[in-house]
């Protein structure tokens, strides 16, 4: 069976961890893996991306020669969502090389901003900025204030964990209601 065939025979967390055992640490297979999260069809794209994601938790060093094309990714134009969502939690989990710091800022602060973008990505997306916060500590108050002015909107609980978790990490922690 190919690595294609592993991908499309069935969409649940099991088969997800059973193609990302498969891989391994095998670079050719993490290699056959990327080709198809690049130039494959929707819903090949879409299961690839939650094995990558699972292999930058496991293995984010492997994921590092393949960075670039991942963020690079970002930037198309009607990526699916789970493309969104997993490429950004993959950002959670590497070592971001300097050169992609500023393309990562950008699609995470333009994914943070935007309201009709679905709350995992959001999420994730700040934890990627607070990451890079450390590094560009003068980002911190753009954060802060995305975040705050997503407050009112009726958000999920588990959005307003993450921003408190984000602004804690800022150094803006929250007051607590008396």
């Amino acid at each position: 069976m190919t690595l294609r065939e592993m991908i499309l025979e069935k969409h649940s967390r099991a088969q997800t961890e059973a193609v990302t055992a498969f891989i391994g640490t095998s670079k050719s297979r993490l290699n056959e893996l990327m080709e198809l999260f690049l130039y494959g069809e929707y819903r090949v794209v879409q299961r690839s991306v939650w094995v990558l994601r699972l292999i930058a938790q496991a293995h984010a060093e492997m994921i590092a020669p393949h960075l670039e094309k991942m963020v690079n990714r970002m930037r198309d134009p009607g990526i699916p969502v789970a493309v969104k969502r997993n490429v950004v939690n993959v950002l959670i989990y590497v070592d971001i090389p300097e050169p992609l710091h500023g393309p990562v800022m950008d699609i995470c602060f333009q994914l943070l901003e935007d309201s009709q973008e679905t709350v995992a990505v959001r999420a994730a997306s700040m934890s990627v900025l607070a990451k890079l916060a450390e590094v560009y500590p003068e980002i911190g108050n753009e954060i802060a204030l995305l975040i705050e002015a997503q407050q009112p909107e009726g958000i999920t609980p588990g959005f307003a964990s993450r921003a408190r978790k984000t602004l804690q990490a800022l150094g803006r922690g929250t007051k607590k209601e008396s």
